[in-house]
């Protein structure tokens, strides 16, 4: 068993009828299938235990091995990576990556079930826009995007294929992610004029000089008394000024939030509602000219396609089961004390400059006589627990009607944010086995819930959502291995954007540079690559 992995459970069903769910929801309308067999379910992923040593006091034991780099990098998710990467192409090649969990890619790491990959986190990239030039330049680097003919080209072979993305509703699937409603209803014209309400923000919070209301990353995008307004109320609450209370919207809205976020409208500020939609997604009202998502980045194992070719140049400079207890900044150097996970020994690290990418809450744990800034930066950030669950498949699903399987595939009104299919872009020509990735952003009260060492109940939970649906997913499913994320992300709450804290960590010079999505406060890929780009320049 890998890290972070318990003795595996079962789930039977008993198991689900314990849980509270009725026979109908057991067994699907009209249907009437066996009782399963046992299922394995068990953790797998990230060791809560490793994180959670930082919590403990006590004297620490003698130093057992001490090392030097000419940079170093702690924290290997997407900011860390990218930071190693820059610091190589500024012909620093001394760099060395220590990093909590066995594998690196942060929230953005990758697994397999019976040879099929899938995520064990962040599961798709959008086509970079004009801000996110350090994106851009990564992906060219990987031949994800070229030039031709004077224009940016994306290779095919890697963006989602059709079709993308499918709505349970009303008992059937409808295409797309927003529920259907009937042309000239108030729900459409709530969705229109939810559409008109974007574009109208855009127009009106754009720059002097050019710079767009909203961009990837958000700090080159304009900020002005219209983005501070936004900032200092809840989405929900702008919704509600602005008469936007149709049901099938704001259970869409909803999503989108959770979605990105990992919390609801009533939590994200209104510039947070609004960026998802200007910066990143866009959003077409049913009848506009252009209904259809921008095209997105993704494969079988998700994200972990990046970030694995990001760790790849790193070879033996890469430390996996490094814990870091404690990082002191010195005149001459930085001083990083480490614990060797497999070894179960304490490590010394000197290096003249340490580039911190960890979650501002983990680095004020961390960092001796921190700045006042991350302290306060620390104290603002709320972040949102997850779970993702990998459902190994042995056959296709019983389908109900409307349109057909899709990469992305979500129940309107649940309590997930539903699963994409890990087989999808294989392109083969019969369906067949395959592995199911379903998304559960949880509210902060339910974190603690997380640590338990039962995970059948949390799996029964996957299942009951599922099975609505797919009223035969019993059947097929084989093994369910689920991914606890306690601090899966920063919450962009009201008063965080532009906030004099996170301004002032991205901007400090010394021999200790921060870079995090968390100075962005929001969990996107764009964020994270752009802030260790940055900090490997300064």
């Amino acid at each position: 068993m890998g890290p972070g992995e318990v003795k595996p459970g079962s789930l039977r069903r008993r198991d689900v009828l314990g849980l509270g769910l009725g026979a109908a929801t057991v067994l699907g309308a009209g249907c009437s299938p066996a009782a399963p067999a046992a299922v394995p379910v068990q953790w797998v992923g990230a060791s809560h235990t490793r994180g959670h040593r930082l919590r403990r006091s006590g004297a620490l034991p003698p130093v057992a091995v001490q090392r030097q780099a000419g940079a170093l990098v702690i924290g290997a998710g997407v900011a860390g990576l990218a930071a190693a990467r820059g610091l190589r192409q500024r012909g620093i090649d001394d760099v060395h990556v220590l990093e909590l969990e066995d594998q690196p890619g942060g929230n953005s790491r990758g697994h397999q079930m019976a040879g099929m990959a899938c995520p064990l986190g962040a599961h798709y990239l959008p086509l970079p826009g004009p801000q996110a030039r350090e994106v851009s330049e990564l992906l060219h680097e990987l031949g994800l995007l070229k030039h031709e003919l004077g224009r940016t080209v994306a290779d095919e072979r890697h963006l989602c294929h059709s079709p993308q993305e499918r709505v349970f509703f009303e008992g059937a699937w409808a295409e797309g992610l927003l529920p259907p409603v009937e042309p000239g209803s108030r729900s459409a014209q709530q969705l229109q004029a939810f559409a008109a309400a974007v574009a109208a923000v855009q127009r009106a919070g754009a720059g002097r000089r050019g710079e767009p209301a909203f961009a990837q990353p958000a700090h080159r995008s304009a900020w002005g008394p219209l983005q501070a307004q936004l900032d200092a109320q809840t989405f929900a609450q702008w919704l509600d000024a602005h008469g936007l209370d149709d049901a099938h919207l704001r259970w869409y809205l909803g999503y989108c939030c959770r979605d990105d976020y990992g919390a609801t409208p009533e939590e994200v500020s209104a510039w947070a509602g609004l960026h998802y939609f200007a910066s990143r997604h866009g959003f077409h009202a049913p009848g506009s000219e252009t209904e259809e998502r921008e095209a997105v980045f993704t494969w079988p194992e998700g994200n972990a396609w990046l970030t694995q070719r990001l760790a790849a140049p790193l070879g033996e400079r890469l430390h996996g089961g490094r814990t870091v207890l404690q990082v002191s900044e010195g005149r001459h150097a930085v001083e990083v004390l480490a614990w060797d996970e497999a070894q179960q020994r304490l490590e010394r690290w000197t290096s003249p400059q340490v580039v911190l990418a960890l979650p501002l809450f983990i680095a004020a744990r961390v960092v001796q006589n921190p700045p006042p800034a991350l302290a306060q930066a620390a104290a603002l950030l709320p972040y949102a627990p997850w779970l993702v669950a990998n459902l190994q498949i042995d056959a296709p699903l019983f389908d109900r009607p409307g349109a057909p399987p899709s990469w992305d595939n979500v129940v309107y009104g649940g309590r997930g944010l539903g699963y994409v299919d890990a087989m999808h872009q294989s392109l083969r020509p019969v369906p067949g086995a395959t592995v199911l990735t379903a998304y559960h952003a949880l509210a902060r009260s339910e974190r603690a819930a997380l640590l338990a060492d039962d995970p059948t109940p949390w799996a029964a939970r996957v299942l009951a959502e599922l099975r609505g649906a797919h009223p035969d997913i019993d059947e097929h499913v084989q093994r369910i291995h689920l991914m606890r994320w306690g601090h899966a992300m920063a919450i962009p709450v009201p008063g965080l954007q532009r906030h004099p804290a996170l301004q002032a960590l991205r901007g400090l010079r010394g021999r200790l540079r921060f870079a995090h999505a968390d100075l962005a406060g929001c969990s996107v890929f764009e964020e994270a690559c752009t802030a260790g780009a940055e900090a490997a320049l300064a």
